[in-house]
């Protein structure tokens, strides 16, 4: 029987132009990130909220690491049509379908870069009743950045590049690689 250790760069010839993250280096940070947010919540009613359909691998094992009972429940909400940019108009897709009142929101994101869609959410879930709203992201593009928002979990900061892997796609392609890296332009259009 072969052991599956899944996708690796050699299985995607030459769509990659560079690896970023290694698995490893995700599953450490993802340890140190489940740690803090077990002390931070303790004793309280934390429910997990992903940001479909980038932040499910981010949710799948961040919420294994966590020490506790964590529900979690999932939106969809889009910003950016078919371009690699973000076009700063916001549309649920899909709902929540946990009442938020009196909860501690924990938003799980794959990536943040203009801030755009995240302010957004934020102002929405806190307008529910939410005894609070945090973010957890693993990753965050702070060149790219054009609204401030308080990340109060960060996996890794990266440069303003289009990665692919651990969720995030191109054309719902590459989400399946167990690490972050950089497809090269040709394969994008970039």
């Amino acid at each position: 029987m072969r052991e599956d250790k899944g996708m690796d760069a050699a299985d995607m010839g030459t769509d990659l132009q560079q690896v970023l993250i290694s698995r490893e280096e995700i599953e450490s940070r993802l340890d140190d990130m489940a740690e803090k947010i077990d002390a931070d919540y303790a004793g309280k009613d934390l429910l997990l909220v992903g940001v479909l359909k980038g932040a499910v691998y981010v949710m799948a094992d961040l919420s294994r690491r966590l020490r506790r009972s964590a529900p979690m429940d999932w939106m969809a909400v889009s910003s950016y049509g078919s371009g690699t940019k973000s076009s700063g108009v916001v549309r649920i897709l899909k709902d929540l379908d946990t009442d938020l009142t009196g909860r501690h929101v924990l938003i799980v994101e794959d990536i943040i870069d203009s801030g755009l869609t995240l302010s957004w959410l934020l102002g929405n879930l806190t307008s529910r009743g939410a005894a609070s709203v945090r973010i957890a992201t693993l990753l965050r593009k702070p060149e790219a950045v054009k609204v401030e928002v308080d990340v109060t979990y960060v996996g890794f900061d990266i440069p303003n590049e289009f990665v692919v892997g651990y969720g995030l796609d191109y054309a719902e392609s590459y989400r399946n690689l167990p690490f972050i890296a950089t497809l090269r332009p040709e394969v994008y259009g970039g």
